[in-house]
């Protein structure tokens, strides 16, 4: 049962303006949707549903048809309202830190005609609930059925990041909404007898009636294309995946993943095991219109194909840390081993060269080494010759010089021992 009828539109009259209270309300609407979309919260973006006034100038919308002063105050209001709230939440997620795109967001981007349902039934419920006595739990449900304030925030996220397509789709959804309540409110005053001002002339009756038809079927016909462009994707997927379930089974092969694109009507398969014969891989191929997927793309691929497709792959990284780390010590080991088998032959050419010179000498040892004081580390060259005759001071100053510059190096530390020889 209907309240009195004008107390119904005093009631969307004063729900339409933006000012005072109302006006705060929503400032901080948006700012808690905003919040509850960038921290993809599904709690705090009811919690913005709920306290949006944005549904005052719609159902005035709805309402003022052929009242041209309530008309262009409440779409002076509307425009004034999303002017806000796409001002305020671009702002925001400019100067937010995170700007990763979560699911909330995503699941605003792309309207359909089930949107178009929500929000004609939703405005039939709100304007129900407006009309009567007993309004119970519907204002609520209707608020966060319709979800006008999302949309609108969402579309300020494209704005701040420079995603058009959100920001389009998420446009488009709020209209959707806008449109839809209206043309409910609409519906439903005239159907419950509500007085209506009439317009001085029928033609310009009829001039309202064409422009309210024009923009409904302008609003209606791209969600009943994209409604369709959803329903495809959704039928394709449960194909594919009965194929893949039914049909993509190798003997001694196992599935490691597969990748459905919706969009581009196309399956990859990729599977561990022994190898699969081209043969194999064209029979599967031959399966495809059993499953209505003719015009699909299959690409079947083996071993560890998935891994250099997936740029972001944790098993990539982590074989290709390992590769890299084996590599380095590879790399390390054959250095050290170059430099002993560099090293030997440094000595034993000396050796042979000193021996010329020198034919007492018996043994020679030459090795490079650390040394290690308080102040410093540092690479010397140890040397012990050995002799059967003495080698006197002056030859062993000539020889230290010598070996200096044969090992090109200024630190050397040099002994010489005399091996006695045992007389018979």
């Amino acid at each position: 049962m209907t309240k009195d009828y004008q107390t119904v539109i005093d009631n969307i009259d004063r729900g339409v303006v933006f000012k005072g209270t109302n006006l705060w309300i929503l400032v901080f609407a948006i700012f808690i949707a905003s919040l509850g979309l960038n921290v993809n919260s599904t709690a705090v973006i009811i919690g913005a549903m709920l306290v949006s006034p944005l549904m005052g100038p719609i159902m005035g919308l709805g309402l003022a048809i052929n009242d041209l002063a309530l008309l262009r105050k409440s779409f002076f209001n509307y425009l004034f309202a999303a002017g806000v709230g796409l001002a305020t939440s671009t702002l925001y997620f400019l100067i937010s830190p995170i700007n990763e795109a979560h699911s909330e967001i995503l699941a605003r981007t792309s309207p359909n005609i089930y949107d178009v349902l929500i929000a004609f039934f939703g405005g039939l419920a709100g304007i129900l609930a407006t009309s009567s006595r007993q309004k119970g739990n519907v204002i609520p449900g209707v608020a966060i059925a319709t979800a006008l304030m999302p949309p609108l925030c969402t579309a300020g996220y494209g704005l701040a990041t420079l995603q058009f397509p959100f920001f389009f789709g998420a446009f488009y959804l709020f209209l959707i909404n806008t449109v839809f309540i209206a043309l409910a409110t609409l519906i439903t005053t005239r159907f419950l007898k509500f007085p209506f001002k009439h317009l001085p002339e029928a033609k310009d009756e009829l001039k309202a009636k064409r422009i309210v038809l024009g923009v409904v079927i302008t609003t209606l016909l791209p969600s009943i294309y994209f409604g369709y462009d959803i329903v495809q994707q959704n039928n394709f997927q449960e194909s594919a995946n009965k194929f893949v379930e039914n049909e993509a089974i190798f003997p001694d092969d196992y599935l490691l993943k597969k990748n459905i694109d919706l969009k581009n009507k196309s399956i990859t398969l990729i599977y561990g095991g022994q190898f699969i014969e081209a043969n194999a891989i064209a029979l599967l191929k031959s399966k495809l219109p059993k499953y209505n997927l003719d015009t699909s793309a299959l690409t079947v691929r083996q071993g560890f194909a998935y891994l250099k497709d997936s740029k972001e792959s944790e098993q990539t990284n982590q074989l290709t840390l390992a590769l890299t780390e084996k590599e380095n010590q590879i790399q390390l080991l054959q250095n050290q081993l170059d430099s002993l088998n560099s090293q030997n032959k440094l000595t034993k050419q000396i050796f042979n060269e000193l021996k010329t010179q020198y034919p007492s000498v018996q043994s020679f040892i030459l090795q490079q080494v650390f040394n290690n004081t308080n102040k410093e580390q540092s690479l010397i060259w140890i040397c012990n010759i050995k002799s059967n005759t003495k080698i006197d001071g002056k030859e062993r100053k000539k020889i230290k010089e010598w070996l200096k510059v044969r090992v090109n190096s200024s630190e050397l530390l040099i002994d010489f021992t005399e091996e006695q020889v045992s007389k018979k």
